[in-house]
């Protein structure tokens, strides 16, 4: 079973990372081309292809510039404590110890615009480039185009070589990188977790802040107590959440909470 969640746009390249334990993106070089072709625009140009304020696309542009291989420790940092936001907030990986650790890299990736996708350990340097973004780069519309299918190749190899029989992905991203695997190529089930919490006026909905929070901690729990089958996943009860069986289906199980604990 492999667990797939979404990069963040927040970074933190500052604080301690209590292990020295490191791999190599599978698609540095891939990476390095869409880099050169980054470098290429202005900051007015990355403003408007990213939608962002003038003073990110001047950071982002000094970040492709600066961006360079190879990568070590000294000049970047393991992605999955590189990002920073809901997700990463609610999977907590500076608690994890060794055994977590090594679990989340055989069983974890990370999405990625740029590095297409990451394991946890994996080093990258500072970017911002969105999945969804039309990067017309090497004749391709898009990044979606330009990763084709080898996102979901990538994941069929690491799949292929756990020894369970029944071959599960948990997805834990956002539509917009999900959307990158493509699903006619992906040699897996596909389950998605869904989370909703009850509002004031007692209906229960998707609140996007808390989703993707809750995204994190399922992804930290499936670590921590080392899930590898789908009827395991309906236990997932942290925070309060709890599977509720009527509104679920075979391949999306839904998760209520009454109130945020």
């Amino acid at each position: 079973m492999l667990t797939v969640v979404s990069p963040a746009k927040t970074l933190d390249f500052e604080s301690e990372v209590r292990t020295r334990k490191h791999s190599q993106p599978r698609f540095l070089e891939d990476a390095a081309r869409l880099v050169e072709h980054m470098r290429s625009l202005e900051p007015g140009d990355l403003s408007a292809l990213m939608d962002i304020s003038a003073d990110l696309a001047e950071l982002n542009w000094q970040r492709f510039a600066s961006w360079s291989t190879p990568f070590s420790l000294r000049n970047a940092r393991q992605a999955m404590f590189a990002f920073r936001g809901d997700v990463y907030l609610g999977l907590r990986a500076e608690q994890f110890g060794t055994a977590e650790l090594n679990f989340a890299q055989k069983h974890l990736r990370i999405l990625s615009g740029l590095y297409g996708v990451l394991r946890p350990l994996d080093l990258i340097q500072p970017y911002r480039l969105e999945m969804g973004r039309q990067v017309a780069v090497d004749g391709h519309s898009g990044l979606y185009d330009f990763w084709g299918a080898r996102l979901a190749h990538s994941l069929n190899e690491d799949l292929a070589a756990q020894p369970q029989k029944r071959k599960l992905l948990v997805n834990l991203a956002s539509n917009e990188y999900f959307h990158a695997i493509r699903s006619d190529a992906l040699e897996a089930e596909v389950i998605t977790p869904v989370f909703k919490d009850r509002t004031a006026r007692g209906d229960y909905r998707v609140i996007s802040f808390l989703a993707k929070r809750a995204r994190g901690e399922m992804a930290a729990w499936i670590i921590s107590k080392r899930i590898n089958s789908a009827r395991a996943l309906k236990n997932f009860d942290a925070r309060g959440y709890r599977f509720a069986a009527k509104e679920s289906t075979r391949d999306r199980l839904v998760f209520l909470r009454d109130r945020e604990h």
